[in-house]
């Protein structure tokens, strides 16, 4: 069962993505994905902040 991001912390993209079916939250592809759609803010540092809270229905279609 897949959990959605809250808004409070930044989340530390992986370094390479694994490429497994369903990808992981964590991996790059799904955090561009989210940010993309306006769910998520690419920081300076490199880390994503969740401006909104992702339902899990858009999680899985970023996971696809």
């Amino acid at each position: 069962m897949a959990k959605a991001f809250k808004h409070s912390k930044p989340v530390k993209p992986k370094k390479k993505c694994c490429k497994s079916k369903p990808r992981c939250k964590r991996c790059p592809v799904v955090l561009k994905r989210l940010s993309q759609r306006g769910f998520a803010e690419r920081r300076e540092d490199g880390k994503y902040v969740m401006i909104d809270l992702v339902k899990k229905r858009d999680m899985k279609d970023a996971r696809r």
